[in-house]
This record gives structure tokens, sequence and C-alpha cells, in this order.
């Protein structure tokens, strides 16, 4: 599943480095580690065709459960194939499982309907559509049967996010949940997979379990051995991407890694800036996904190398609306040679953003994503 080429320990007076690189198999495809997953929501990432992603050398995205369960919903994705065949991606797809737009997502749906419907329980979450106030329940088992319709090489378990900051009780009974329904997960997809030995003849979905509980190093390293003990093929770090302060991303990873099993990949969930990426990799982890090179892009921050040197300054984040770039007619970057750096200038993309082009949009998506996947490539 995880075959690893190459690792690297280096022991400082401050902190202990596992870097590694290796190939995880999934039933689409091999993917090179660590590596970048450009996020496509419902489906698509936005502004950019499949071919497109594969042109820059994305070898994986990630699509979102809840979004595409409300729409256009997993049983049409199922007529079609699966979501590889809807969208006309042929590689690897992971499906996050749904749980923290269940959550996220409340507030929307109280902005618009007076409530944000969101009741948890042991069975599951209950929550309203933001966009039609219509009512929805999905439980563990609901959210591995979408996933397992739309196709997915990897599927998350469905956990409980907590919020930050949040009381040590409510993250330790948060935990306990998520724990209790990975379990149901595992046993559900086991069970599924069982019944279904045609369909996965060639192989069956990764399963991975997300460690929660808060900023509480105690309740960190129980999660973890939990979620070991019962055993996935790789392991996520969730909750370090809503509203902590960045430097307890470090910690976090210092408190978990050890525990995570060395033949599984490990996953750190939504983040993060470049240097934070170089970090993890630097310390043991393997997978990324982050909405920053997209969402940065689409407002005119374009991510521009400055050095070779990881460990230092390596990079700069440029905002092409400035009025200097006005009648700046060099490349993007003269290092890059993705679509944007190869056929336009700073004052082009400038312009095009001046009057709403939809084209700028597209253009720093691919470049601001090229940046991420070279960074990736850099590190292995």
């Amino acid at each position: 599943m995880l075959e690893i080429i190459s690792k690297k320990d280096s022991s400082t007076s401050s902190e202990q480095e596992e870097q590694r690189t290796a190939k995880l198999e999934t039933k689409s495809g091999v993917i090179n580690t660590p590596f970048f997953m450009p996020i496509g929501t419902r489906g698509v990432v936005k502004n950019l065709t499949p071919q497109e992603l594969s042109e820059i050398g994305a070898e994986i995205v990630l699509g979102n459960t809840y979004h595409l369960w409300l729409r256009p919903g997993d049983e049409l994705i199922a007529k079609a194939g699966d979501l590889h065949q809807f969208m006309n991606w042929k590689g690897p797809i992971l499906t996050d499982s749904g749980g923290f737009q269940v959550f996220s997502l409340g507030a929307k749906a109280k902005e618009k309907f007076g409530k944000n419907g969101v009741k948890l329980s042991e069975e599951g979450v209950e929550f309203i559509d933001p966009v039609d106030g219509r009512k929805y329940f999905m439980s563990p088992e609901k959210s591995m049967e979408i996933q397992l319709n739309l196709g997915s090489d990897i599927i998350m378990v469905l956990d409980e996010c907590p919020p930050y900051p949040c009381e040590y009780e409510y993250a330790k009974k948060s935990l306990e949940l998520t724990t209790r329904w990975a379990e149901r997960c595992k046993k559900f997809v086991d069970e599924y997979v069982k019944k279904n030995p045609e369909k996965y003849s060639k192989g069956k979905p990764l399963l991975f379990a997300i460690v929660q509980g808060s900023v509480y190093e105690d309740l960190r390293k129980v999660s973890a051995k939990q979620l070991v003990e019962i055993g996935f093929d790789g392991y996520a770090i969730g909750g370090v991407a809503v509203g902590e302060p960045r430097e307890k991303m470090k910690e976090i990873i210092e408190w978990v890694r050890p525990l995570l099993p060395e033949d599984k990949p490990r996953y750190l969930m939504g983040l993060g800036r470049p240097e934070e990426i170089v970090y993890a990799v630097k310390n043991g982890i393997d997978m990324f996904d982050c909405v920053i090179p997209t969402r940065e892009g689409r407002h005119g921050r374009i991510f521009i190398w400055k050095g070779e040197d990881l460990d230092g300054d390596f990079y700069q984040a440029i905002n092409i609306n400035n009025e200097k770039y006005k009648e700046d007619f060099t490349p993007m970057d003269e290092t890059c040679d993705c679509l944007l750096c190869k056929n336009y200038t700073k004052a082009y993309l400038r312009y095009l953003f001046s009057v709403n082009e939809p084209l700028a949009l597209r253009l720093a998506s691919i470049h601001n994503l090229k940046f991420y996947l070279d960074l990736m490539r850099k590190l292995r």
C-alpha cells in the first residue's frame, strides 16, 4: 500500500526530523509522496480542466462529500460510472467525509433561515442545507455510502471537528465520538467491499481515520492510539485549520506523528502555507490539501520562487493588482513554465484582473497550483 522509497532522519537540539518519500498505491493508480491535492469541492477545481491539472503535475484531486451529495447527488454520479468518469479525471480521488462542512455551514443556514439546524447525536448529525433549507441527516454509514457511490480511492471517516477554542471536556467527548464513528465507518466499508467482490476485484478504496483532540496533548495521543488500535489504511491529523494559532500545528505534529504506523500514509488536513508544508514534510507528513493556492490566485496574490533553499526565504506572494505592475512586461516567474509564465506578462495579468476578465482567475490558479506541485517535487 505505502512503499517507502527513502527516509531521512536527522536530530537537532530542538526537533527530530523524519522526511520520507514513498509510493502510495490506490485502485486508480500510484501517487508519489509527499503530495498536494488540488481541491475540487464540487467535482471541479475552480477554473481548471482535469487535463490542465494533469499537465501541471497533479496526481490526485480532492472532492467534497457534503457538496456532491447535495448537488448533483451521489446516485446521479454513480449512474455516470463514478466521480472519475463524471468529471473526466483519470487519476486517484480523495473525498472528505462531509463532517466539517456540516458544522461550518450551519452558520450560513442560520443567516438565511434563522437557525443552523445542526443537531449532533450518537447516530450522526442533522443539518439544514444553507441553499434551500431542506433537512438532511448524515450518519457515519451514510457518509461511507456516499463516498463509495462516488468511487473514491481514499475515503475519510466521518468525524466531529471541534471548534477552536473549546473546553477540554468537550474535546474529550468529541474525540471519543469520532472514535466510535470511525469504528462504524470501518465496519460499513469492510462489509460493503465483501458483498461486492467483483466491483473491487482490482482494488478496494483506502479508508483513513482522523485524529482529533483539539490543542490538548493527552487527548491527541489518546485519539491516535485508539484509531491505530482499530486499524486503518491511513491516518489524518484533523482540526489544525479551524482557527488554531499556527504554531499549534507544529506541536500537534510532534505529539501525534510518533504514534502513527510507519507503513501508513499521514495526512495533514487543510494546511497550509508553503513554509508550513515544508516543515510538515520534514517531520514525516505525506499528504496535504489547502484552498490557499486557488483562493489566493483568484484575489490576485501570486506565488513566486525566490530561491532553491527550502529552509530559507524561498518564495514571495505578490499582489498583481498593485500599480507598480501596470507597465511590467516581464514574465510572472522566469523559472516557471506554466501557461501564464510562458505566454503572458505581469502587466497583462494585472489588466485582466482590472477588467474582471475570468481568464485572470484561470491563469492565476494554474500558476499557483503549479507552484505548490513544484514545491512537492522539490521536496521529493
